[in-house]
């Protein structure tokens, strides 16, 4: 098909060098205005695009312009598109719109643009945005990028706070998703988006604080998701109900929800192989990983912040820098007491063998509840925690028994009882035998019906009768809560 009328003369070359592909070059820095001598109408951009232009046996057609100044609506909405586009170091003056097209790769690299309208895209190939300057919304809600999506070094800024900078929907990404060491200023929102190849975001800052910086609820990854060197996020990442088959990353990132309020990561009912938590700074904002599953999780007791919700959460191992204590406050850091964390944790001692760590879990949960009960209720877990330690320290029992027999047998070697039977019908006395029989809540040596104390002594044995009840009851009951802790 020949030229038609009305192009200008870059325009003229660009159909000329169409059907092989050549790249016309108008300039090697982006233009800041329509300078004459760079101008081209989107509308002959489009009309090549949808096979206008002619094709050549032996060499492959494609559109490659480097250094335009874009004017016009870029519409290819709907439109089926053979060619390869690679725009560099162009200015488009409107958002193209590829809204439901079918196209072969497209890249524009280092361009400059009012926004991108990809929203029902299906590319054989790459979408590529990297290096572009973008004053508006990438729109690519039921996108799907069969080359990948890469968006390397782009700066996106949002027309309104309240708005999207990247918005997208049901995206379907294969090969892999890069936005590494870009800026985007409003939110990101990847709901429901499937990333086949992995997503790295490895030194992007998403800057949204007090808002949605990243929205990646029910999104499902595999291999790697890299939220990592150098990542920022100033606002809530949300990745809730999200899958990982491979690592989720914060390494070396930041997280900071703008509002110590807020969420930081909300990441429950979250299905991932390995989560390493190890940001370079604590944790700025709530954290949530309720209701997750977790095959490794590796953090760093510096990362975790004031308030964690852990409620619900299992893992299979725990690989973590800092000590035991660091990690009974991990669990500890709900403002509501939740008996699963404690159990869960405990489970995980016990199976890498540290029984003695499990069991001061499980006294840490006992007292961590201690906290919610009436003052009644506190009292008697108090005795309990004192005498028995809720049933894992029964030695604590012996302790105080061995100490009560010491003092009532020191203060009956010195204030012996007066006999109340006759000499034939009672044992000889013997203060360590007394005060036994005194402690022990059964007569099981004939002592106490055999003898009676006066005077001051009288309260000893009073008090001794008195704590054998306790004890007896407290190593009863923290017996039972053991072997039947719910």
């Amino acid at each position: 098909m020949p030229q038609p009328p009305g192009l200008n003369d870059a325009e003229r070359r660009l159909w000329a060098a169409f059907p092989t592909g050549t790249k016309v070059v108008l300039g090697d820095d982006r233009p800041t205005g329509p300078l004459p001598d760079r101008i081209v109408r989107a509308e002959v951009v489009t009309q090549l695009l949808l096979g206008a232009g002619e094709t050549r046996p032996g060499a492959v057609a494609a559109l490659r312009l480097r250094g335009a100044y874009i004017i016009g609506h870029f519409d290819l909405k709907g439109g089926t598109v053979e060619h390869e586009l690679r725009l560099e170091r162009c200015r488009i003056v409107e958002e193209p719109d590829f809204s439901n097209a079918q196209t072969r790769q497209l890249r524009f690299y280092e361009c400059r643009m009012p926004g991108f309208d990809g929203g029902g895209l299906r590319a054989d190939g790459y979408l590529s945005l990297s290096g572009s300057v973008i004053e508006g919304e990438v729109r690519l809600p039921r996108a799907q990028l069969g080359g990948g999506l890469r968006m390397n070094e782009v700066t996106i800024t949002a027309t309104a706070p309240e708005k999207w900078a990247l918005f997208s929907g049901g995206l379907v990404v294969d090969v892999g998703a890069f936005i590494r060491n870009s800026t985007i200023t409003g939110g990101v929102r990847l709901v429901g988006a499937r990333m086949n190849g992995g997503l790295f975001m490895e030194g992007t800052t998403l800057d949204n604080p007090g808002r949605i910086a990243l929205d990646g609820q029910n999104m499902v990854v595999e291999d790697t998701a890299e939220f990592s060197h150098g990542f920022v996020a100033r606002g809530t990442v949300r990745l809730r109900s999200a899958r990982f088959n491979g690592i989720l990353s914060f390494s070396h990132g930041t997280l900071d929800s703008g509002d110590p309020g807020r969420m930081a990561l909300h990441a429950s009912h979250l299905q991932a192989d390995e989560l390493l938590l190890l940001p370079e700074e604590k944790i700025k904002g709530r954290m949530s990983l309720s209701y997750s599953r977790i095959s490794l999780i590796m953090d760093d007791r510096r990362a975790w912040p004031d308030e964690l919700y852990l409620d619900g959460l299992t893992y299979e191992t725990l690989r973590f820098h800092g000590t035991f204590k660091d990690r009974l406050s991990w669990v500890s850091r709900d403002p509501q007491f939740h008996l699963q964390p404690y159990e869960q944790l405990a489970a995980w001692y016990h199976s890498v063998g540290s029984d003695d760590l499990a069991r001061k879990v499980q006294l840490a949960k006992l007292r961590a509840r201690r906290r919610k009960l009436n003052p009644i209720g506190r009292i008697w877990n108090h005795i309990l925690d004192w005498t028995v330690g809720y049933g894992y320290r029964p030695w604590l029992a012996f302790a105080w028994f061995a100490a009560l027999l010491a003092v009532g047998t020191t203060v009956f070697s010195i204030d012996p009882p007066k006999a109340i039977k006759q000499p034939d019908e009672r044992p000889a006395f013997h203060a360590l035998v007394y005060s036994l029989d005194l402690l022990i809540p059964l007569d099981t040596f004939g002592q106490q019906q055999a003898f009676d104390p006066t005077g001051w002594s009288r309260w000893v044995a009073y008090a001794l009768v008195a704590t054998g009840w306790v004890l007896a009851t407290a190593l009863i009951a923290g017996v039972t809560r053991v072997l039947r802790p719910n």
